[in-house]
This record gives C-alpha cells, structure tokens and sequence, in this order.
C-alpha cells in the first residue's frame, strides 16, 4: 500500500452532466490500477476540506488512469474546478478490486448512479465472458458509449421512464440467468441482488462506498459488519463477496 501521495499532472477535466466530471491524469510511472480499486484525491491545498476524496478507477490505459465522479460536496466542487494542465495529488491504487481472473461464464454487471464509475474498467477487463451491462439512472444516462465493444449488451432503466424503463435496474433481468453478478450502486439495490443471488446459487460480488478519511486501513473509519468480523472497505474491501456481507 503508498505510503504517500504523488503530484500528478491533469490530461483533461471535463464536464459530462450537470454534476458528473471525467478527469483523465498521468500516473508519471506509478502501478497499474486493477478493477474496483480506488485513489484518494486530492485538489488542494491546506485544510478545507481536510479529508481527501475517495475515487474509484473509471478507466485506466499506459499510464493514466481516468476518475468519473459526481459533485457532492466541497471537495469534489473543487475538483471539478481543476483545469487541464493543472495538478492533482494521488494515494492510490488502494483497496481491493475485483478478481476478474475468476469469473467466467455469463455476467451481469448492474450500476446504480454513479456506480457506473467503477464497472466500466471492470466490464472491459473481463475476458472470455459473456457480459451484459445493466444501469439504473436517475434521469440521464452518461458514458454508456464507453462500453461499446466490451459488453454485449446495455439495458438502462430510469426513475423517471425518460430513457430506458422506467423503474428499478433490479427489474430488466433475472439473476437466475447468469453465473456472475458484479455490482456497485445504492446500498438498497445492492442488498437486494446480494440476497436474490445467494438464494438463487449465483456468485455476487458488491462494491462497497463508504465514507473514507485515511485510505489504507489505519484509521478504522469505514468499517463495515461481515461474516468474519469487522472489516475496512477501504483496505479489505471496496469489493466483497455477497456471502461475505449479506448477513
């Protein structure tokens, strides 16, 4: 796990809704993030805010690494404000990721809001699967063309029936219908697919957020109950097995 954090230089920051940002940096030479990792991100200096911002991994070529994330508060406002050319401090890759490597077969990857972020990295590193991308939007979807080629098919569902179904993203397939379920969303949504694929014998794997101050399991600040103990999401986590937290 870093130890520090690294300067970093901005590619591009751009807007892609009214609160969602693409911001593309420069790894200068650091690792190769995996699927479902995350960096703390830090635009500032000084301490307001004082916490870094925990970002998972949107997308990552030779040397970059692309965060897709939503304006909340002050210091993803900051972000946002952050121009091309400019720079950004990184602790990161952290946390761990998805096990690609073990999943087979035919997989649904289901997102709710800014979920989405994680699972696009993650959709297109799996590898000899059959995979189908389901997403669930408030009212607009955004960066779905970033899967073409990777999946073979998206399904969006909104809750206001302007693109898509309208309704709940649990609602466009059946889990029975696959051998893999990989999600990151609302914890309600999450909880709901957990318990439908346990009962159903099929593999689930969650994405977790919560709220992070340190980033490498030394603070203990976002701990989360599972069937072994208390365990951190940040380090032992943010992915998890359903079993593992579906208590």
């Amino acid at each position: 796990m870093p130890a520090a954090y690294t300067v970093n230089k901005i590619l591009q920051n751009d807007r892609v809704t009214e609160t969602i940002y693409k911001m593309k940096v420069d790894l200068g030479g650091g690792p190769q993030p995996a699927p479902g990792q995350f960096y703390m991100v830090r635009g500032w200096e000084g301490n307001d805010p004082l916490l870094s911002r925990p970002i998972s991994v949107n997308d990552a070529g030779e040397g970059t690494v692309t965060f897709l994330y939503e304006v909340r508060g002050r210091g993803t406002h900051l972000l946002s404000q952050l121009p091309a050319g400019g720079q950004v401090s990184l602790l990161g890759p952290a946390g761990t990721g998805f096990p690609v490597g073990e999943v087979s077969g035919r997989v649904a990857v289901v997102t709710g809001g800014i979920g989405l972020a994680p699972m696009v990295y993650t959709a297109k590193s799996l590898q000899n699967c059959q995979v189908d991308f389901f997403c669930g939007f408030r009212d607009q979807s955004y960066e779905l063309e970033s899967l073409q080629g990777a999946v073979q098919r998206v399904a969006v569902a909104t809750d206001s029936g302007r693109e898509g179904q309208k309704g709940f993203v649990t609602d466009l397939f059946s889990v029975a219908d696959y051998d893999w379920v990989l999600t990151c969303g609302p914890q309600v949504m999450m909880e709901k697919l957990g318990r439908a694929c346990l009962d159903a014998g099929v593999r689930c794997l969650l994405s977790l957020e919560r709220h992070m101050a340190c980033g490498v399991g030394a603070c203990l600040g976002c701990t989360c109950k599972t069937a072994h103990g208390a365990k951190c999401v940040c380090k032992e986590g943010p992915v998890f097995r359903a079993e593992e937290v579906i208590l």
